[in-house]
């Protein structure tokens, strides 16, 4: 388990970015035990695959029929 600290660093966000995320229900999913909150690395590494794109106009499709 990684702390936000070593999340944020591990995906190249901030730590506001991720602390914001939470109360959206945005990001990758998190572990929270009282006020700790921790990141499993498979997790991270899962969000991150989800959220690949091959064009910044694509949306969630990427396939080059989207654009038409």
């Amino acid at each position: 388990m990684l702390k936000v600290k070593d999340a944020a660093a591990r995906l190249g966000l901030s730590i506001s970015t991720l602390n914001k995320w939470r109360c959206f229900g945005a990001g990758p999913t998190f572990h929270k035990f009282g006020s700790a909150v921790f990141y499993a690395p498979e997790d991270l590494d899962r969000w991150a695959a989800e959220h690949r794109r091959t064009s910044t106009w694509a949306g969630n499709d990427n396939s080059p029929k989207a654009a038409a």
